[in-house]
């Protein structure tokens, strides 16, 4: 099984901190999400990941290489100055990605997560990993019931940015850039989406102030 992490995207709120460095290596507690993820994708199993480049792609590819020093074979998915956003960036990996299933994670997410076996049943599109709400972020994305995720008025839940994806869910969409959200709210509405609750440590690093928040907490832990 496969895995693409998104990390093409400016960071716009993370400002100043990635004037200068895309997302993905910004750092927590000395180490970049970008490599806690490939760090905790190794020890799911997953063996060959793809990594989309948009905002200083250059830095990334610097850095990660072939992916032989994490144990995996990372191949690259360039955007250049058109990002693609989520659904656009995703779709444009496909080639790489294959036919079977794979996974996604956004890699401005802190998480200790690791992917779990899931099967998706024949006619489910995908598989969400969803987390309770965060205090910055009270108005929840999805429902879930019965392990399926709903768009009904009970959203409970945040999208963690965490999921399993058949490449069918991008069927029939004009390539370019979109985001991915209007495809999975369609998705969960012909309940095609299946999900979990993931009541470990997820954070979104979306602030300056959030990320400060998050290297102190880790660190009074350590």
């Amino acid at each position: 099984m496969k895995a693409m992490i998104l990390a093409a995207g400016k960071g716009e709120r993370l400002r100043p901190v990635t004037d200068q460095l895309p997302k993905a290596l910004v750092e927590v507690a000395g180490v970049s999400l970008l490599e806690r993820h490939l760090f905790g994708l190794r020890d799911s199993g997953i063996r060959e990941v793809v990594i989309n480049l948009g905002w200083h792609g250059e830095q990334i590819l610097q850095r990660v290489g072939s992916g032989e020093r994490y144990g995996l074979e990372v191949t690259y998915s360039p955007e250049g100055d058109n990002i693609l956003e989520t659904g656009g960036g995703i779709q444009r990996a496909l080639p790489l990605l294959g036919s079977a299933p794979f996974w996604v994670i956004n890699a401005d997410v802190y998480t200790d997560y690791r992917l779990s076996a899931v099967s998706l049943a024949a006619e489910q599109l995908g598989h969400l990993v969803l987390v309770p709400r965060p205090a910055h972020r009270p108005d929840g994305d999805f429902g879930l019931v019965d392990g399926r995720v709903t768009n009904g008025p009970e959203r409970h839940y945040t999208f963690s940015g965490i999921a399993l994806y058949r490449p069918e869910l991008f069927a029939g969409h004009e390539p370019g850039r979109f985001p991915l959200a209007p495809l999975l709210r369609q998705a969960a509405q012909s309940s095609l989406l299946g999900g979990e609750l993931y009541a470990g440590a997820w954070h979104d690093v979306g602030t300056p102030e959030r990320l400060a928040e998050l290297n102190r907490g880790v660190s009074e832990k350590s």
